[in-house]
């Protein structure tokens, strides 16, 4: 059966696409944070999972204000880069599982989770720069990727205690699925950070923090914090951080941290990695 191998917790800061595509990642304000992330590519070419299920949000590249699904399963074989205005990232076209994705909707579904489905998608930075965190510039993308988007941009998102069980509900269609694939699970978006009005560049390391702390050792004091608290501890954009928690939904209760890294600042935004290794995926 496939099984859960890992968690990923990035953010999905958009200057780190650019960054990367514009050969910049060695000069001296980038190269910390590429050195900082060069681990977590070790253990994604060692570990070598064969799909990637990414849970991101998307920015008004896919879907507008005509129409806004609290949660879209991307189920088409491919998905290509976005136009974002200023032409798509020049990155491979994101490969896609439509028979696992298929198996996911049908499995979340029926257990009673609501979701849309995609047949046709865009996929903007939101997507594509955790992919290029974990792999840098192949000419391919060495894995299948499921886009799960979810809604953290027009009020009212869903709730971190939903993101959490939408990844329990994840882990059982993961494991219902008869062939034998090792899946990771990415939650993106966050740390602290808003665009703006009079709080713009805000940063909280403390709340950044201790959330990574609580993700892996508590994980359930996080699924009760109202969206105001986001907002006010994290800024604006902050809530993107409840993504965070349908990964780690999808994880057993029992974890290895593999690998935590945060830098600040990444363009206005705190950055934060975190490679999870699911404890009951060993052997």
């Amino acid at each position: 059966m496939a099984r859960i191998i890992a968690g990923i917790a990035t953010s999905h800061v958009p200057a780190i696409g650019a960054a990367v595509d514009h050969g910049k990642t060695r000069e001296p304000y980038w190269k910390p944070l590429f050195e900082g992330v060069e681990p977590a590519r070790r253990w994604f070419r060692e570990a070598r999972p064969d799909v990637c299920i990414i849970v991101y949000n998307d920015h008004a590249s896919a879907f507008s204000f005509k129409s806004i699904p609290t949660f879209a399963l991307g189920t088409a074989p491919e998905f290509p880069p976005a136009d974002e205005g200023y032409g798509p990232r020049p990155v491979p076209v994101v490969r896609g599982h439509d028979e696992l994705a298929w198996h996911l909707a049908e499995s979340i579904i029926l257990d009673e989770f609501d979701l849309t489905l995609v047949n046709e998608m865009p996929v903007d930075h939101g997507l594509t720069v955790p992919l290029s965190v974990a792999f840098g510039q192949p000419d391919a993308w060495p894995c299948r990727v499921i886009p799960l988007c979810v809604n953290v941009i027009q009020y009212p998102p869903p709730t971190g205690n939903r993101c959490f069980n939408l990844g329990k509900a994840i882990r059982r269609a993961v494991e219902s699925y008869p062939e034998d694939l090792k899946v990771a699970v990415f939650g993106t978006g966050g740390m602290s950070h808003q665009l703006q009005g009079e709080r713009a560049g805000l940063i909280n390391s403390e709340f950044d923090r201790a959330f990574m702390d609580r993700l892996v050792s508590a994980p359930g004091e996080l699924t009760g914090t109202p969206h105001v608290e986001y907002m006010r501890e994290a800024g604006s954009e902050g809530i993107e951080l409840v993504m965070w928690l349908a990964m780690r939904g999808a994880l057993a209760g029992t974890i290895n941290e593999v690998y935590r890294f945060y830098h600040v600042p990444v363009s206005n935004t705190a950055y934060g990695l975190m490679v999870l290794e699911d404890g009951g995926s060993r052997g």
